[in-house]
């Protein structure tokens, strides 16, 4: 494999560090190689439409009454210090750092009851449905893998799957998903970093790497020759468009954003965070490439936009972070409508838990995963709505609890898939839904 590390990010209250890597290919014998990949992933067919979604994970916890869900008749210690602010939908209010969002709040739907998150930092339930013990135990793909199974890529050239996000092997600092069993071949391809800086492999120009295919050419055909079978012959398809994936002009110039026009980069904005250990860290970029990536092929993209693990100084943070989330958001799906696309292209924004109810000491919300919140837009879903309802202090759903599984069903129901029948064999062949909620929510399509 060939290995690109990153720089070191901050870590959340667990203690772990975030390391950034990425793994490309995989261009010798032996191992899940991205020739596998293609290959694995052209067995599952190419799907006749180009359906996607964008998944935007606020990695930490995002507090949700300071957010979509505000409480400005509860007590000073709970409601916080902003202010809600009337959107463009009558009797639909959201905190005063989302402008944007809300003079636009007729394109998302938000969902308040949002309940059967754990108390672990773990992207696990926001991207397949299932907790990490499940994932650990039952190996539970996420949303991607599965996309990429079942549908396959729209273009051979370009992955089927993208995490804009460095995985990470503890905690969701930016996990873009696990491929659980269905193995390596469906895992995300991660051209982490900004944009094209990482796509550079390392060190290894196109001579280096035309020397890499020559010689693994060589030993195909000796292989080739003792292989009776003539398996090895229909691998080579697939190693010439593992070259072509990551020689693609397609797929580079999709991450490459400074082929957009200034004013559209403008909109989505060019802010960074000053909190990573080694300087900033460019956010804002990540809303402006899904929307490329999609654009070019790839049906699922995920990004992990900020750190929300705020145990002390949230309203310090919120100031910080919420305008910036506003802008690369509101863009996105402006940009996804403008340009004809929402209506395929589902957006969902959300964390693995919310924030207590109650401001800490340190001016902060702890962990809380009995409400949560979704924020939705695009796939042909009925937006312009407030889906369920918290008590007054946005400790418990009280109106229409909502699981996450049942969002992910309803994002497979928008990318054409019908979770009550598609299945797919896991490690001991056994055949195994994408999720087991498998009615969409009815508000929504």
């Amino acid at each position: 494999m060939l290995n690109l590390l990153g720089r070191q990010n901050a870590a959340f209250c667990d203690g772990v560090s975030r390391r950034n890597f990425l793994k490309i290919g995989g261009l010798a014998m032996g191992g899940a190689s991205l020739p596998q990949i293609l290959q694995a992933e052209a067995q599952a067919g190419v799907g006749k439409s180009h359906k996607g979604v964008i998944m935007i994970f606020l990695a930490g916890g995002p507090p949700h009454m300071d957010m979509f869900d505000m409480k400005p008749e509860a007590p000073a210690e709970i409601r916080g210090e902003f202010q809600p602010i009337p959107t463009n939908v009558p009797g639909i209010e959201i905190c005063e750092l989302f402008p944007r969002m809300a003079q636009m709040m007729d394109k998302f739907a938000i969902i308040r009851s949002l309940k059967g998150c754990s108390n672990e930092h773990a992207p696990h339930m926001c991207f397949s449905g299932y907790s990490m013990r499940d994932f650990t135990q039952k190996q539970r793909p996420c949303l991607g893998s599965f996309l990429a199974k079942v549908q396959g890529p729209v273009d051979p050239s370009v992955p089927p799957f993208v995490g804009l996000s460095p995985k990470t092997r503890h905690a969701p600092w930016g996990n873009p998903g696990e491929p659980g069993f269905l193995g390596p071949a469906y895992a995300p391809f991660r051209p982490d970093g900004e944009g094209m800086a990482n796509m550079v492999l390392n060190g290894i120009d196109m001579d280096r790497l035309k020397s890499r295919r020559d010689l693994l050419q060589r030993v195909d055909r000796i292989r080739r020759d003792i292989d009776a079978t003539g398996q090895l012959a229909s691998l080579d398809a697939y190693t010439e468009q593992a070259f072509s994936v990551l020689t693609s002009s397609k797929l580079v110039d999709a991450l490459d954003i400074e082929k957009e026009d200034p004013k559209l980069r403008d909109q989505y904005g060019r802010g960074s965070k000053e909190f990573m250990a080694d300087g900033p860290w460019r956010l804002l970029d990540q809303f402006l490439i899904a929307r490329r990536l999609v654009e070019a092929g790839v049906r699922c993209v995920t990004l992990a936009f900020s750190r929300w693990d705020w145990h002390g100084g949230n309203f310090k943070r919120g100031r910080q972070d919420m305008p910036m989330l506003d802008q690369g958001l509101s863009a996105l799906v402006q940009d996804l409508d403008q340009r004809g696309m929402l209506d395929d292209v589902s957006v969902v924004v959300w964390g693995e838990f919310g924030r207590t109810p109650k401001i800490n000491k340190g001016a902060g919300r702890d962990h809380w995963p009995a409400a949560n919140f979704a924020v939705l837009a695009g796939g042909g879903m009925r937006t312009g709505q407030v889906i369920g309802a918290t008590d007054r202090q946005a400790a418990e759903p009280v109106d229409r609890p909502i699981h996450p599984q049942e969002v992910l069903g309803t994002l497979y129901r928008n990318l054409g898939i019908d979770v009550s029948r598609t299945t797919v064999p896991d490690h001991a062949g056994r055949p195994q839904y994408l999720v087991e909620m498998q009615t969409p929510i009815p508000e929504l399509v």
